[in-house]
């Protein structure tokens, strides 16, 4: 099991020297909540961010785009090193041409689907992309109430398997050491979690989530 931290639940004002014990803690790679305030209702960071955080770490960095258009920004959040670009189902009617863009600077592309959204929807994307984001809670904010999605991540799952593909079920909202096992279960690959490895000891929530 993967896990990321995502630092929408940070201290920014020693974003680094977090980011240095993270990667301590044992931490594979680091979200980035990028939020626009039409397309859920909050504000967060943008390319310059990311850009100032990619000389901090080594480790993979994964750029949520919660943000209407996300084919109007992309290009600078891949000029500012993020290493995964993942974009909601919901927020473009051009994920084709989304897909292709981030394919063709070799960077891995995840497609986010809302806990409304059904599995059916992303379907058609499946052979061509890295990874599949499914939301466990309503995007916006962190420390939510975990949504159980067991059933459509078993769904996705087994289409993969069936298909023989190599994409990974990546979770995010709600993530702590119960719920983590929840997923877990159901099939997921990869786990993102803010408040539960923010506000305990990092290694310890890491291994936890790791050994679910």
């Amino acid at each position: 099991m993967k896990v990321g931290v995502s630092l929408l639940a940070a201290d920014y004002s020693a974003l680094g020297e977090q980011i240095k014990k993270l990667e301590k803690a044992g931490v594979d790679f680091f979200s980035f909540d990028i939020m626009d305030g039409h397309f859920v209702p909050n504000l967060t960071v943008g390319p310059a961010t990311i850009k100032s955080c990619r000389n901090a770490t080594t480790l993979p960095i994964e750029c949520h785009l919660m943000i209407e258009n996300p084919e109007k920004f992309l290009q600078e959040f891949l000029d500012a090193g993020c290493d995964i670009i993942t974009v909601h189902l919901e927020s473009t009617n051009k994920m084709k041409d989304l897909i292709n863009a981030v394919k063709s600077y070799g960077r891995k592309v995840s497609i986010a689907i809302k806990p409304e959204t059904p599995t059916t929807a992303v379907i058609p994307f499946l052979d061509s992309v890295d990874m599949i984001l499914v939301m466990t809670v309503d995007p916006g904010f962190a420390g939510q109430p975990f949504i159980d999605e067991s059933e459509k991540i078993k769904a996705l799952k087994s289409e993969i398997e069936r298909r023989k593909l190599n994409v990974e079920i990546m979770i995010d909202g709600g993530v702590n050491n119960e719920t983590a096992k929840i997923v877990k279960k159901a099939g997921a690959d990869m786990l993102v979690s803010a408040s539960y490895i923010l506000k305990n000891d990092y290694k310890t929530a890491i291994e936890n989530l790791r050994n679910a």
